[in-house]
């Protein structure tokens, strides 16, 4: 992992990749806060669509 050094000709961690594993570490958080964010919007602005329905109560089963 050595992209900084290939693209910017500087080597801020002395070529260990340090650099690049931090930086790929808080695109991944980023990315996953921004999912969960959007999870809970659409949650609550589309209960009954895109696979986000509400839970089933008990008595919404059918009787035997």
């Amino acid at each position: 992992m050595d992209f900084i050094e290939q693209w910017f000709g500087v080597s801020p961690d002395g070529g260990n990749g340090a650099t690049e594993v931090l930086i790929l570490m808080v695109a991944a958080l980023a990315i996953g806060a921004f999912a969960l964010t959007m999870r809970r919007y659409l949650k609550g602005r589309f209960p009954g669509r895109i696979g986000l329905a509400r839970k089933r109560d008990r008595d919404d089963r059918p009787e035997k």
